[in-house]
């Protein structure tokens, strides 16, 4: 168990970033199109290691919902249809430190597969 949650999760008026403050103080701006991509979901990460599905398009995805989930995390839907991602609080603080990084990789990995981040 973590001694860390959030104080206030916000989305912004273009549904494009969650801004999540923490009662540690953190405060991370998340793009929509990562929070899509890195997506804790087995549709994106798969059910075992190395089942991960690098996810082409995204560029432009909103957040259409937010619905909580215990004490724990949230789902969040976005605008093309994926709602099946739970993101833990120590997640969502993953992706605030490290999602850059995370993110960087993402890139790399749709050049090598010859994808795009732009819809189609």
């Amino acid at each position: 168990m973590t001694d860390i949650w959030p104080t206030e999760l916000k989305v912004s008026k273009d549904r494009r970033t969650l801004t999540v403050s923490f009662n540690d103080g953190a405060s991370y701006a998340l793009p929509a199109e990562m929070l899509r991509v890195l997506s804790p979901s087995a549709e994106v990460q798969g059910h075992g290691p190395g089942q991960g599905v690098t996810v082409p398009g995204k560029r432009l995805v909103a957040i259409s919902s937010m619905t909580p989930t215990g004490n724990y995390a949230v789902r969040i839907g976005f605008d093309d249809g994926h709602d099946s991602g739970i993101f833990t609080w120590i997640y969502l603080g993953e992706l605030g430190e490290s999602g850059a990084e995370k993110f960087a990789d993402y890139e790399k990995a749709l050049a090598e597969k010859g994808l795009s981040r732009d819809p189609r």
